[in-house]
């Protein structure tokens, strides 16, 4: 007998609810039926920012499904994903605020937090699917900017909490850490790279040395 075969099918579908109203009837029914939902967003893309999915609107039902290969494969996954919606959630509730009184009134945090999620919206999130270095990213990589990411907020937080120093200080004395951190997507990296871990993790010593010594 010939050997079974096990094959996989997605199906995608697309709805586009008149006004962006998602509590219309189809839409509704379609949300209630799907597993995973991108949510286009015409301001992204009238920003240039794509591809256009609005990382607050979209979701998906397979996360605690796939907990488990994460875990496995790239250990703290699942808590930097989960932070990083943090992160980009405060970012969206702070946007109100900026646009009444300006990002100077904020406090030192919250100015980390929104520069932070600028990052991660343009050197993360924002990409290029003609080039060679986003056609493709190893699930390592995105492990390790999403860390390095992080850890670059979680330090600048402490820093201005233990040190009492401004953002505008942290930001001039960290700026090469920061550009260092805006150019890690252009790097072409192989499928698996056995150096991974420390190759992503200098950046965030870096960071660290550099504002325990402020």
């Amino acid at each position: 007998m010939p050997h079974a075969k096990t094959s996989a099918y997605d199906i995608t579908t697309s709805v586009s609810p008149p006004g962006g109203d998602f509590s219309d009837p189809v839409t509704s029914a379609t949300l209630g039926i799907v597993q995973v939902f991108w949510g286009l967003d015409k301001k992204l893309a009238q920003r240039k920012h794509f591809p256009s999915v609005n990382w607050n609107l979209s979701y998906s039902k397979y996360t605690k499904v796939l907990e488990q290969y994460y875990d496995s494969t790239e250990p703290g996954f699942v808590e930097l994903r989960t932070r990083t919606k943090e992160i980009l959630q405060k970012e969206e509730d702070l946007a109100e605020i900026v646009q009444l009184v300006g990002k100077s009134a904020l406090g030192e945090n919250d100015k980390i937090t929104l520069e932070v999620a600028r990052m991660l919206k343009d050197d993360f999130l924002q990409q290029n699917g003609m080039s060679e270095y986003d056609r493709y990213c190893p699930f390592y990589k995105t492990s390790g900017m999403l860390r390095n990411f992080v850890d670059f907020h979680d330090l600048a937080i402490k820093a201005v909490q233990s040190s009492g120093l401004t953002f505008a200080r942290i930001k001039d004395s960290a700026s090469d850490i920061m550009f260092k951190l805006s150019q890690m997507k252009f790097e072409v990296l192989p499928p698996y790279f056995a150096f991974a871990d420390s190759y992503f993790a200098i950046l965030v010593a870096v960071a660290r040395e550099g504002l325990r010594e402020e």
